[in-house]
């Protein structure tokens, strides 16, 4: 299947509610619509997760990012323009998310993705999409497709063929949260 098809067929589940498994800028993903509540509680149930722990979105450019954040500090545009590696950064401010994705603290975790598939389903869908490694709570992240367990490919509604080849070392992004204050918490490298 060619990545242009693979990413319409995406689109279309997650225009309906529907979660998917794709592969990220860091390790394989669950996703969904970012705005859906729903959608957001189904990604909670499979991955057996209390929703009061917040989950990263991503989103495939600083416009797209600004839809989400009421206001971005200077720093994050620094962080996320200057990092050698995919780095996430929860802000303070969210808005028009699902109320279920937002942390209590109102914040929320956002990663601006530069892979080639991840960064074009983004840009076809239009808005954020939900992203969390692919595998139940407390079990290792999904490095590679193979790496996902038969329970969470059951669980979702479409799984991307993009990269299910691939068998490199993979690894969940930094994550850097930033108050508005200025203050700088690394939470992981």
């Amino acid at each position: 299947m060619k990545q242009a098809e693979d990413i319409k067929n995406a689109v279309e589940v997650l225009r309906h509610g529907g979660v998917i498994l794709y592969p990220t800028d860091t390790v394989w993903g669950i996703g969904c619509d970012a705005t859906n509540a729903e959608a957001v509680a189904k990604v909670y149930k499979i991955k057996q997760r209390d929703d009061s722990k917040a989950m990263i979105c991503l989103v495939d450019s600083d416009a797209r990012l600004q839809r989400y954040v009421r206001e971005v500090p200077a720093v994050a545009w620094d962080l996320f323009e200057l990092a050698d590696k995919p780095t996430t950064v929860i802000l303070d401010g969210a808005v028009n998310l699902a109320p279920n994705l937002i942390a209590e603290d109102g914040s929320i975790a956002m990663r601006i993705t530069r892979e080639e598939f991840s960064k074009e389903l983004c840009f076809r869908f239009q808005k954020a999409l939900v992203s969390t490694s692919a595998n139940i709570s407390g079990q290792p992240a999904a490095a590679n497709y193979c790496d996902i367990s038969q329970e969470i490919l059951d669980a979702v509604d479409y799984v991307c063929f993009s990269r299910r080849q691939e068998h490199k070392p993979h690894t969940p992004s930094s994550i850097i949260k930033l108050a508005l204050d200025g203050e700088v918490k690394i939470i992981r490298k």
